[in-house]
């Protein structure tokens, strides 16, 4: 094969585009760098994007009818606030933009707190040495190498892993004090029946082993699309595309850029939410099984925090039970009821907070702690319930140390083994509200149901807005279905936090958007008895002490 000297090119961009001349090597071959976009302001922070064609394909303009979801993503955010620069390479695997010196380009562009978001697979599954592309990867995530002379350039090469070229970006983003979030290849159009093929068994599975053992935030956009384009149904999909199953109509990129923002929206990142414009915001959040947000903290141990006893067994007792919003545990942090018992008279009912951080409705009941909390109810008792932090999640993935709930408030069930031989058949989580407030009223008790405590990081253009919808909505109608009580917990807190202002609820928070200072505890708790007043025939009101809340 022909030999190309290597040369150097020079590209003139007029205007706003800088002045490039570089040499790369593209499989060794010296080859000049396409033009790719620079962030526009550079007074400001910049989401940067790489990755294949299915996220910029050509020049970014549409030719043949074919869009990569990046241009549509940029229209979802506030330029004023954020470039979003979309500098993927049609063509290209997680290997040769490392190797064709895309990367090295794109990563000398990055500042302290920008973002990258990742997304390759299309090509990584083509030969690794050829006389056409010589693009592809070692299946799988390991530290496997072939060593090779590459057929094209003639010279040695040592190609890694799939996942080996994503750990590279990752590390190599985080050491320019970037944030990068890795995403898993969007489906192509291939259909098995009525359902979509995925490719949860090789590139979206590696993708999200590398981001799980990296601790990024993963969007498995691969499962969120593919979901999306059943339900859509074959008909309406077929629009959605520009040929024939890989790249998309401007419709269909548009589709998968909300798709993208849905994941960052349940991520809750700091720094790219809240620089949405109002189209953006305006997209509901994906299920949060088809993200993984890094948690480095481990579950709240026994031994780390005692067991709060019931001290008067000749009053009622007002039991306590949640996550760590209600006790924290840790040093970090003060939940609400640890600091409600102020708020009534305990030579009339003892109150006994028996929540404990990290737990959900699920793992609450298989550690048998609503039966220790159901063995010493008795009738004229009440129980305050309020879970939803740590339900969320992927059932069986053992990255969420076996706390999610199936969403909703159904009767479907997941059997689920574990690798140490044990097995659990996992519920809903309104599935498990319900049993809490029927074992409850089985005993005389008294339910009352509290949506979850919003976190911090929700404002928009100055607005508080809660999130939790879902879980607020079930909260609902379990109490509904049940006949519990039951208090918008999250509203009540979202309308206190309006008023305090941004600003004055940053200083609530002991860490960055979710557990409570000591002062934080207390608005919280506030709002609690500021809904237990509210209830219908007010059950609590003769035990409340004569302390004025706000």
């Amino acid at each position: 094969m022909m030999q190309f000297s290597k040369r150097l090119h020079r590209y003139i961009v007029t205007s706003s585009v800088i002045i490039q001349a570089c040499v790369f090597a593209v499989a060794g071959i010296a080859a000049e760098l396409r033009p790719l976009p620079r962030p526009a302001n550079d007074t400001l922070g910049s989401l940067v994007i790489i990755g294949d064609s299915t996220v910029r394909n050509g020049d970014g303009q549409g030719g043949n009818g074919q869009w990569g979801w990046g241009e549509p993503l940029a229209e979802l955010f506030d330029s004023s606030k954020l470039n979003v620069v979309n500098r993927a390479v049609g063509g290209l695997s997680s290997r040769t933009y490392a190797t064709a010196g895309y990367w090295d380009a794109t990563k000398a562009l990055l500042k302290p707190g920008d973002f990258v978001i990742m997304q390759f697979g299309h090509n990584d599954a083509s030969p690794i040495n050829d006389e056409h592309r010589a693009r592809g990867t070692i299946p799988g995530v390991g530290d496997e190498f072939e060593e090779i002379v590459n057929r094209i350039s003639g010279e040695k090469e040592t190609v890694h892993t799939y996942g080996w070229y994503l750990r590279k970006y990752i590390r190599e983003a985080r050491e320019r004090g970037a944030h990068p979030v890795a995403c898993s290849p969007v489906p192509r159009k291939l259909w098995n029946g009525e359902k979509l093929k995925r490719a949860s068994d090789n590139y979206a599975r590696w993708a999200q082993e590398v981001a799980e053992s990296e601790e990024v935030p993963f969007i498995d956009l691969n499962e969120m699309i593919a979901v999306r384009y059943e339900a859509l149904g074959k008909e309406k999909v077929e629009s959605l595309f520009a040929d024939e199953h890989t790249h998309t109509s401007l419709s269909g990129a548009r589709l998968n850029a909300a798709s993208v923002v849905a994941g960052l929206l349940t991520l809750r990142l700091d720094g790219l939410v809240s620089q949405l414009n109002k189209r953006g915001r305006e997209i509901e959040s994906a299920d949060a099984a088809h993200v993984i947000s890094p948690d480095s903290r481990p579950i709240l141990a026994d031994h780390k925090t005692a067991e709060v006893a019931k001290t008067r067994s000749e009053i009622p007792t007002l039991y306590l039970i949640g996550d760590s919003t209600v006790r924290n545990g840790h040093q970090d942090g003060v939940g609400w009821g640890e600091v409600i018992d102020r708020y009534f008279d305990t030579d009339k009912i003892d109150v006994v907070n028996r929540a404990i951080g990290g737990r959900s409705t699920r793992s609450f009941m298989r550690e048998e702690r609503w039966q220790k909390v159901l063995d010493e109810l008795e009738a004229g008792d009440f129980v305050v319930m309020q879970f939803g932090h740590n339900d969320g999640g992927r059932v069986g993935d053992a990255r969420f140390k076996r706390r999610p709930a199936l969403p909703g408030v159904g009767d479907d069930t997941q059997a689920v083994s574990f690798e140490d031989g044990t097995k659990e058949l996992v519920h809903s989580y309104g599935w498990y509200l319900s049993k809490f407030c029927r074992d409850a009223k089985g005993k005389g008790a008294t339910p009352i149901i509290c949506s979850p405590v919003p976190h911090k990081n929700n404002w928009h253009e100055g607005r508080f807005e809660p999130d939790f919808v879902l879980h607020r909505q079930w909260c609902q109608q379990v109490a509904d279905a049940t006949d519990s009580h039951f208090i918008d917990l999250t509203a009540l807190i979202g309308s206190r936090y309006q008023q305090l202002g941004e600003t004055h609820v940053d200083s609530l928070f002991a860490d960055a958007r979710t557990h409570t200072n000591m002062a934080g505890a207390v608005v919280n708790a506030e709002c609690v008895v500021a809904g237990l007043k509210e209830l219908p025939a007010r059950p609590l009101k003769p035990f409340l002490s004569t302390l004025k809340t706000r």
